[in-house]
């Protein structure tokens, strides 16, 4: 009769539980980045006629979108958005938020700090160099942001980094 045993975990800390609406907020905030992020990749495809804030102004999505700084190495800033929010769904589940393998956790804070990144470069594209703004390209990077500060306020608290191993301070 085989007895199967556990695999040792990876040194460190044990992770810790995630409150619950931690868990929700980061869910909707996926859902709503991937809501944007969809509704830009539809329009890039089908024609920037149907966002609603194509104008003249500060505020002109058709500008932003059309852009030349709306591709990034020959892909459209819209997919790539559409890509990361995908995955970030994915992260952000409540089956991934729970999972034991801390690499799941490491990735979402590491694609954090990625995605703000490239936001804050859109940012300073969308104000330097175009000259205008797109109000659903604004949205995506509030939740951006927003996830941002969610998953850095939980993250390493839940990995237990920035914390004494428990028998190190019994050793002073």
């Amino acid at each position: 009769m085989q007895v199967l045993t556990r695999v040792p975990r990876a040194e460190g800390p044990e992770i810790q539980p995630v409150p619950t609406w931690r868990i929700a907020l980061s869910g909707v905030l996926s859902l709503l980045g991937l809501g944007l992020s969809t509704y830009l990749t539809v329009a890039h495809f089908v024609g920037v006629g149907i966002l609603e804030c194509a104008g003249n102004g500060v505020v002109d999505c058709a500008k932003v979108t059309t852009s030349a700084q709306s591709y990034v190495f020959g892909i459209p800033v819209a997919v790539l958005g559409l890509g990361y929010w995908v995955v970030m769904t994915a992260l952000n589940s409540p089956w991934a938020w729970r999972a034991a393998d801390r690499r799941v956790h490491v990735t979402r804070l590491a694609l954090s700090v990625l995605g703000m990144g490239f936001v804050l470069y859109l940012i300073s594209a969308e104000l330097l160099i175009i000259g205008a703004i797109c109000i659903y390209c604004t949205g995506v990077h509030i939740v951006t942001f927003a996830q941002l500060v969610l998953v850095m306020a939980t993250v390493p608290t839940m990995l237990g980094w920035g914390r004494e191993p428990s028998g190190a301070s019994r050793r002073r």
